[in-house]
């Protein structure tokens, strides 16, 4: 008999100590599709030391509006970094190309969207990631089972906050979990 997965789209992935990959040391990954077939994410703490923003819309030859708006960007996961998807509030929703993860929460992998951000128009709130994190079937599940994520409802203002050096604990206190208490040895009862 075939189990069915329980979807996680719009849920919040937290790294546990002892996780293995340090690519994923203290992430938060916010979970854009999640399905018996996979799930993919975008890592929301990982500030980009190497690219700013305007910088990317100059590379890009897209024009910036008068307010010049600023988006963060960030590393989204290890897999394709030349890919760039925004994951952004649900006031902004391209037709199409828009995936409608949650009520509050939608993601876009087109250049418009940052056309759009560039020159006032796009989503009220936004981050960028360039590459994303993904898993296989089962996969997550698995390390999840294997203590290597906590997993917590995604909130606006911990994703698309500026202190992407304390969301990961910020994500744990969501849960009522202080990090000194963590352990890396799973259990099961």
């Amino acid at each position: 008999m075939e189990q069915s997965v329980s979807s996680l789209d719009g849920q919040l992935l937290i790294a546990m100590p002892g996780m293995g990959d340090p690519r994923f040391e203290k992430s938060v990954v916010f979970l854009c599709a999640h399905s018996e077939d996979g799930a993919l994410g975008l890592i929301v703490n990982k500030p980009s030391r190497d690219i700013r923003f305007h910088t990317l819309l100059e590379q890009l030859d897209l024009e910036v509006g008068p307010a010049k708006r600023d988006i963060q960007v960030h590393f989204g996961g290890p897999v394709e970094h030349e890919r760039g998807f925004v994951l952004h509030s649900s006031d902004y929703m391209a037709e199409a190309a828009t995936l409608r993860v949650s009520d509050s929460f939608g993601m876009t992998a087109t250049l418009a969207v940052l056309e759009d951000i560039a020159k006032g128009s796009g989503p009220s709130s936004a981050l960028l990631a360039l590459g994303y994190s993904g898993w296989g079937p089962g996969q997550l599940e698995e390390e999840i089972l294997q203590n290597g994520w906590l997993t917590c409802n995604a909130v606006p203002s911990l994703v698309f906050g500026d202190d992407d050096a304390g969301k990961w604990e910020a994500a744990l206190a969501t849960l009522g979990v202080d990090p000194l208490t963590l352990s890396s040895t799973a259990g099961h009862a």
